[in-house]
C-alpha cells in the first residue's frame, strides 16, 4: 500500500527525492539515481525522527554524515549540497506542526552534527587509506603516494568548502586549522587566528557550564558537547555561534585532538532581542509594557530580607474627555508627552516606570529605604504634570490620581500589590482626583469584599441565599397592624446575613435589581395573600397590605407595569393589598414618561408611597403631580421627638408636612420610631401610620400574622 502523497510517509520520499536530486551529480557511484534515493531514504527517515525526538541526540546526525562516506559521497560539493538540502527542506517536509523556531534550531544542531560526522569518517577513511599505503609502500611506491595525495585532497576540499566555520586544535588548546568560513566570521586572518589558544575565548555570558564541559572534552571523559557561546572579535564587537565540539582519537582510542563546529547565529540573536524588546516594551510610548513590569515587580518582591518597595499607580483624570473630543491621535500625542515626563521622574538605580495600557502609568522604586522614596517619587510624578502640554496648537492640563503601595519584599504576590495599588487609586479619583492617597488594609478589605458581593450577586438569587423579613406598620390611632414593609437580606455564605445597604446599591449597578426586585415583590404579594387566608377568621380592623421598595432602575424598566399586574393575577391578590415605595430622590424632577407606569399602577388600585421625603429638594408643589397616596417621613425630623419635651421647630416643620399631606389627600407615615413618647407625639400631630423599634424590628412573616391577631382579638 503505497503511502497518500500529502502524508508524512510521502512527504518524507518527497524530501529523500530531493536530496537525491541534489547529491546525485556530484557523487561516485555505480547506482542509478533511484538506486541512490533508495539508499537515502533511511538516511531521511533518521534525520526525520532525530528532528521531532523529545530529546535531542546528535549521535543521529553524525551516524547520517558517516553514512554518506560510505555511499561514496566524499565529494566536497556532496556534503555542501547535502546541507544545503537539510536546510531548506527537512524542516519543511518533516517538521509537521511542531514549534517551527525550535524546529530550525534542531536542524541547524543535525547539520552540525553531519558534518562532524562526515569530516571524522572522511578523515578515518583517509587514516585507513593512508595506512593501507603505508602497508603497500614496497609495492607500489607511485600508486600510494597518488591514492595519499588524492585522500588528503578530499579531506582539504570538504574542510574549506564548508559553510560552517570549523577549526582544529590539540589538546592543550593550540588552534592547529581553521577554514575560510571560521576566517569571515572572526574577521581575521589565517595567521592571526591559528596564533590564539582556545582558552582565550572566554567572555562574560559564557553559560556556567562552557569550560568545565571543554575541561571534561579534552580530558577525555565525554566525545562532544553542544552550547551557544559568544566571542569577541578583533574590533570588538562580539560574535554569537551555536558551537559544537567533538574530540577526535587516534587509531588506538586515545584522545588526539578537538574539532569545532560553529554557526554564526549573531543576526539571529539581534532579531530575537528585538523581538524580546518589542514584546516588552509599549509601542507607543517606547516604556516597558505591563509583562516587563510584572517581571520587574516580581524580582522586587523575591529579593532578600531587609529590602523594601514603593508602587505607584497612576491613571490620568479625564483622558477619556481628552480623546473623545480631540481624537485618539491627539490622546495618543498626550500619552507619548505624559510617559517622557514620567520617564524624567524615575531616573535613580532600582527605579522605573512602565505603561500598563490605555492611560495607566506604573512607578516602582526598590531598595532598603523605599518608605521615604516611594513619597518622592509621587511628589515628583505630580509636579511633572503640573505643567500644561500642547497638542495641536492646544494648551492640555493634565492631572492625575495615584494610588501608593510600600512594603517589604517578599510577604505579597505581585498580582496582590497591583490589586491594592489599584484599588487605592481609584480611592485617590474618588476623593476629587489629582492627588495621591497611600494603601490603607481596610479598605483594601472593603473594596475586595464589594468586589466579591458584586461577583456573587448573579447566582446568589438562583441559589436561593435572599429571604425577606417584614416590619409593622402601626396605625397610631387605635395600634392596630396595618401592614408590613417587605426588606430583602441576603444570607450569603461567608459573610452571613447582609442588609440591604451592603448589597442594593451593587445590585442597581450591575442591573441585577431588576430581577431581584422582582423575585422580591412576587414573594412579598404571595405573603400578604397568605396573611389575608389566615386572617379570615379574625375580626380585624382591615386587611394586611404590603409594602416593596421600587428602585430608581426598576422604574426605568419597561416591564415594571405588566411584572406587577402579572404577579398580582398570578397570586390573586387584589391591587388594593400592595404598596410600592419609592424614594424622592428618585421622582425629583421626573418627566411624564416616568411617572406614566406610576400612574397607570395608581389607578389599578395600587398604592404609591413617596418615601425619605424631606431628604430631596423637590419642590412641595409638585407633590400634586405625583401619582401618590402616602409620604413617608424621614426618620431625620423625628429623632429629636424621642425625648421629652421635643424640639419645637421640628414639631413646627412635622405638623406643617401633616397639615400640607392631609390637604391632598395623602396619608403619612413616619419610620424609625423609637420610643412611647415618640409614637404619643406624632399621632397627636396627626400622622396616621408608624414603624420602628419601638413596635417590631424587621422578622419572619408568622411574627406579623401573630401581632396581627393580638390587635383583631384584643
Amino acid at each position: 500500500m503505497t503511502a497518500e502523497p500529502d502524508g508524512p510517509e510521502g512527504r518524507l520520499r518527497r524530501f529523500a527525492t530531493i536530496w537525491s536530486r541534489a547529491v546525485f551529480p556530484v557523487t561516485s557511484t555505480s547506482s542509478t539515481r533511484p538506486e541512490f534515493e533508495a539508499q537515502l531514504l533511511p538516511l531521511a527517515r533518521r534525520l526525520s525522527e532525530a528532528l521531532l525526538a523529545r530529546t535531542f541526540d546528535s549521535d543521529a546526525g553524525r551516524a547520517v554524515g558517516a553514512a554518506l562516506v560510505d555511499a561514496h559521497c566524499t565529494d566536497p560539493e556532496a556534503l555542501s549540497r547535502t546541507l544545503d538540502c537539510v536546510d531548506a527542506y527537512l524542516v519543511l517536509y518533516c517538521g509537521g506542526d511542531g514549534d517551527q523556531e525550535g524546529l530550525r534550531a534542531r536542524c541547524a544542531r543535525l547539520q552540525h552534527a553531519m558534518a562532524a560526522g562526515f569530516a571524522r569518517t572522511l578523515r578515518e577513511r583517509t587514516l585507513a587509506e593512508q595506512e593501507a599505503i603505508a602497508q603497500a609502500a614496497l609495492q607500489a611506491q607511485g600508486v600510494v603516494a597518488q591514492a595519499l595525495h588524492a585522500s588528503e585532497a578530499r579531506f582539504r576540499a570538504v574542510f574549506e568548502g564548508a559553510a560552517i566555520g570549523i577549526g582544529m586544535a590539540d589538546l592543550e588548546g593550540n588552534i592547529l586549522q581553521v577554514n575560510g568560513a571560521l576566517l569571515r566570521m572572526f574577521g581575521v586572518s589565517d595567521q592571526t587566528l591559528r596564533s590564539r589558544n582556545v582558552r582565550e575565548w572566554t567572555h562574560p555570558d559564557d553559560a556556567p557550564q562552557t569550560w568545565r564541559l571543554y575541561d571534561e572534552l579534552v580530558r577525555g571523559e565525554r566525545e562532544h558537547y553542544h552550547l551557544e557561546k559568544a566571542f569577541y572579535r578583533p574590533d570588538g564587537t562580539v560574535l554569537w555561534t551555536n558551537l559544537t565540539v567533538s574530540l577526535l582519537r587516534d587509531a588506538d582510542g586515545d584522545p588526539q585532538y578537538q574539532l569545532a563546529l560553529m554557526e554564526d547565529t549573531t543576526e539571529r540573536r539581534l532579531l530575537n532581542l528585538r523581538l524580546r524588546y518589542e514584546a516588552t516594551h509599549d509601542a507607543l510610548t517606547g516604556l516597558p509594557n505591563r509583562t516587563f513590569f510584572f517581571e520587574r515587580l516580581e524580582k522586587a518582591l523575591g529579593a532578600g530580607e531587609g529590602q523594601r518597595f514603593g508602587l505607584c499607580y497612576l491613571d490620568l483624570d479625564g483622558f477619556k474627555t481628552i480623546n473623545d473630543s480631540l481624537g485618539h491621535a491627539a490622546g495618543d500625542r498626550l500619552l507619548v508627552e505624559v510617559a517622557d515626563r514620567l520617564q524624567s521622574c524615575a531616573t535613580a538605580p532600582g527605579e522605573m516606570v512602565a505603561r500598563l495600557g490605555g492611560d495607566e502609568f506604573v512607578a516602582l522604586t526598590t531598595g532598603p529605604d523605599t518608605q521615604r522614596d516611594v513619597d518622592e517619587l509621587a511628589g515628583r510624578i505630580m509636579n511633572a504634570l503640573l505643567a500644561p502640554i500642547s497638542v495641536d496648537g492646544r494648551e492640555l492640563t493634565v492631572r492625575g490620581s495615584i494610588g501608593i503601595v510600600e512594603g517589604p519584599a517578599g510577604e505579597r504576590s505581585p498580582a496582590e500589590v497591583l490589586r491594592s495599588a489599584d484599588i487605592t487609586m481609584y480611592r485617590a479619583k474618588s476623593a476629587g482626583g489629582n492627588r495621591f492617597e497611600l494603601a490603607d488594609p481596610e479598605a483594601d478589605a472593603r473594596a475586595i469584599t464589594r468586589h466579591g458581593l458584586t461577583t456573587a450577586l448573579p447566582t446568589a438569587l438562583e441559589r436561593g441565599e435572599f429571604f425577606i423579613e417584614y416590619q409593622p406598620l402601626v396605625h397610631l390611632g387605635d395600634g392596630s397592624v396595618r401592614g408590613a414593609e417587605a426588606l430583602v437580606r441576603w444570607l450569603h455564605p461567608q459573610h452571613g446575613v447582609l442588609g440591604p445597604d451592603r448589597f442594593i446599591p451593587l445590585a442597581e449597578h450591575t442591573g441585577l435589581i431588576v430581577p431581584l426586585g422582582r423575585w422580591v415583590l412576587e414573594q412579598s404579594v404571595r405573603q400578604a395573600r397568605e396573611w389575608r387566608e389566615l386572617q379570615g377568621g379574625a375580626e380585624a380592623v382591615g386587611p394586611l397590605r404590603i409594602n416593596v421598595n421600587l428602585s430608581p432602575c426598576q422604574l426605568t424598566h419597561p416591564g415594571l407595569v405588566q411584572d406587577t399586574v402579572d404577579i398580582l393575577e398570578r397570586t390573586g391578590v387584589a391591587p388594593d393589598a400592595l404598596c410600592l415605595e419609592v424614594t424622592e430622590s428618585a421622582l425629583i424632577g421626573a418627566d411624564d414618561d416616568l411617572l406614566k407606569p406610576l400612574r397607570r399602577l395608581a389607578e389599578m388600585g395600587v398604592d404609591i408611597a413617596l418615601d425619605d421625603f424631606g431628604t430631596g429638594y423637590s419642590n412641595l408643589a409638585n407633590l400634586r403631580r405625583l401619582p401618590v397616596s402616602i409620604l413617608k417621613l424621614d426618620r431625620s425630623f423625628t429623632q429629636s421627638m424621642q425625648q421629652f419635651p421635643a424640639d419645637p421647630v421640628d414639631l413646627k416643620i412635622v405638623e406643617g408636612i401633616v397639615s400640607l399631606a392631609h390637604s391632598l389627600d395623602l396619608a403619612v407615615t413616619v419610620e424609625g420610631v423609637e420610643t412611647g413618647a415618640q409614637a404619643d407625639q406624632l399621632r397627636i400631630l396627626g400622622c396616621d401610620t408608624a414603624q420602628g423599634w419601638y413596635y417590631a424590628r424587621p422578622g419572619p412573616p408568622e411574627r406579623l400574622h401573630e401581632l396581627a391577631l393580638v390587635d383583631a382579638t384584643g
